[in-house]
């Protein structure tokens, strides 16, 4: 018993830290559709870059960690798919409730078993095949397309979740010798760099842009600072609890509390905007936490 009391009270730690960070980001995430009123995604991205770099480097000092990357190829790719990744999922936000936006976002553990089996080529068992059909019937089932006013809006989740997976894939694999001040902050550049060449683009050839997607670089932004800055220093907590999370307890157990998400982002829809939550989101929600529960132990 003494020997498994350590290991028991490790994942009971990482459990809460992990807990706490999805309440953190379930909260700061409803920001990004107040936010949208008054900035587009490109300067967003960009500006909450920028209010986070120096709280990184400051954090970086505290610890001892180098934001210099071991393999400077790999940490490139990685913050290329989770920066493409954030972007399509902050996209989603603006536009689908945000449990339509998780749906999709959470999709990540079945993309990650495809591209296992699929690229590269490693054996899935039944279990893991059986959890992932019962996933993609959930999603459907939150996302409820309606053949007759069908939009790609939904779709911009999915995506997300698919760009995401091929990150946590490059985490264990090519970037497995990165600590997490590096990776943190190779996405916060590659965020920086693409939403400066986007407002580039944009001033040049759609300079009246207009929502949240085509929307370039604006003044008039006194409306969503306040969101903007809880957004951003909301996104570095809840961060580095998931970081402190998974070093505190079983990676494969830990997982599982990453779906706590889904109660703490439409409560505090809930809350703020007086969003509601249907039953059959509620069934679909419960599908794609069990699938990738299954997944994330499986995969142990």
């Amino acid at each position: 018993m003494t020997a498994l009391e350590p290991a028991t009270h490790r994942n009971a730690a990482g459990a809460l830290s992990m807990l706490a960070a999805m309440a953190v980001i379930g909260l700061v995430d409803n920001a990004v559709a107040m936010i949208a009123r008054d900035m587009g995604l490109w300067q967003f991205q960009l500006m909450r870059a920028m209010m986070s770099a120096p709280l990184l480097f400051l954090a970086a000092l505290i610890l001892r960690q180098s934001l210099w990357p071991v393999a400077m190829g790999a940490v490139l790719l990685r913050s290329a798919a989770v920066m493409v990744a954030m972007a399509l999922y902050f996209s989603a936000l603006a536009f689908l409730p945000i449990e339509q936006a998780l749906a999709g976002l959470f999709t990540s553990p079945i993309w990650v078993l495809i591209i296992t089996a699929l690229g590269l080529r490693k054996r899935v068992g039944p279990w893991r095949v059986g959890a992932a059909l019962v996933g993609f019937a959930g999603l459907l089932v939150v996302l409820d397309p309606n053949p007759e006013t069908l939009s790609p809006v939904i779709l911009l989740p999915v995506a997300g979740g698919f760009f995401y997976a091929l990150g946590m894939i490059a985490t264990g694999t090519i970037c497995a010798k990165e600590n997490a001040a590096t990776l943190l902050g190779w996405i916060l550049l590659a965020q920086f760099v693409a939403s400066a060449m986007m407002l580039g683009v944009l001033a040049l050839w759609v300079p009246e842009g207009e929502g949240f997607l085509a929307r370039g670089w604006t003044w008039d932004i006194a409306r969503a600072m306040p969101w903007l800055s809880l957004q951003t220093v909301g996104a570095l907590i809840g961060v580095a609890l998931i970081i402190r999370a998974y070093q505190m307890g079983e990676a494969s157990q830990i997982a599982i509390f990453e779906y706590a998400a889904f109660i703490s982002g439409p409560f505090f829809a809930w809350v703020l905007f007086g969003q509601g939550i249907g039953l059959q989101q509620v069934l679909g929600i419960a599908m794609i936490a069990t699938a990738g529960s299954v997944i994330a132990l499986r995969m142990r």
